[in-house]
């Protein structure tokens, strides 16, 4: 019969781990995940504000909540300080503005509009739009406005009477 000699393990053979090479790295490195998160919060922190359509204007602050939103993109109706008047973003004459509502009236399943008035705007062309929105075929108008504005519930810390 043949005899051998058989090494016990762990005595150090060629299976052992080789010392002059690097092992392979199991663990995940993070780092650059974090940084393209973080530039990627970057961009749409500064996109965001950019994304929002219409005429600029300075809408009036006030304690009312928002709306809930609808499936149909909502008609947008923004008059600026100087008076003029816009139809989402077509600038409209007063004349063509009751036709073009009741047009668009006909094609849309929604009433519902939205009023943007800059707060320098007088009240009675204000009155005067959203009758002209009346005849036009839309009964339902919401007014947009900024949320930071007065509560009228006690909350508000700066009150015009005792502001000196």
């Amino acid at each position: 019969m043949a005899g051998g000699v058989i090494k016990a393990a762990g005595g150090g053979g060629r299976r052992g781990r080789r010392k002059g090479k690097a092992a392979a790295m199991s663990e995940i490195n993070i780092t650059p995940m974090v940084d393209v998160m973080l530039v990627l919060l970057i961009i749409f922190m500064v996109a965001a504000p950019m994304l929002t359509v219409g005429v600029p204007v300075e809408l009036p602050n006030t304690a009312a909540g928002a709306l809930p939103s609808e499936q149909e993109e909502p008609l947008t109706i923004t008059i600026t300080a100087e008076g003029s008047i816009s139809i989402q973003n077509t600038d409209v004459t007063d004349a063509e503005m009751i036709p073009k509502l009741t047009a668009i009236a006909a094609e849309r399943t929604s009433r519902k509009v939205f009023l943007r008035a800059d707060g320098a705007v007088p009240y009675e062309r204000v009155a005067q739009v959203m009758g002209a929105l009346n005849a036009g075929g839309f009964n339902e108008i919401g007014l947009v406005t900024d949320a930071e504005g007065p509560s009228f519930g006690g909350s508000d810390t700066s009150d015009p009477a005792t502001d000196g």
